[in-house]
């Protein structure tokens, strides 16, 4: 069973940074996409970055490109996702997540880490 868990969240003064971890486990992971969400309050989830575990090809969202990096260790068998300059608008849940490369929905998620940031 994949477990995907979040941690690295917190409170933050616009213009900071965090990095965020996920903790993945219960499978290999060479044949998936490791991606991040985010969700804020009244909004829909977004996407905001993802990244091949295998050969680490990275994708972004326009929100996230710039600002924000995705890497894997896979000796750790963790994603990160590096946030700087952070802004007010990057408040949310964030969560990561996982899916096959022949799949496109994406069906294993974590719990959520708490991203807020101050103005």
């Amino acid at each position: 069973q994949v477990q995907l868990v979040e941690s690295g969240g917190g409170l933050v003064q616009a213009g900071g940074s965090l990095r965020l971890s996920c903790a993945a486990s219960g499978r290999t992971f060479d044949d998936y996409i490791m991606g991040w969400f985010r969700q804020a309050p009244g909004k829909e989830r977004e996407f905001v970055a993802r990244i091949s575990w295998s050969a680490g090809i990275t994708y972004y969202a326009d929100s996230a490109k710039g600002r924000f990096t995705i890497s894997r260790d896979n000796a750790k068998n963790t994603v990160y996702l590096r946030m700087i300059s952070l802004h007010p608008e990057d408040t949310a849940v964030y969560y990561c997540a996982a899916r096959r490369l022949v799949v496109a929905q994406w069906n294993f998620w974590g719990q959520g880490t708490q991203v807020t940031v101050s103005s």
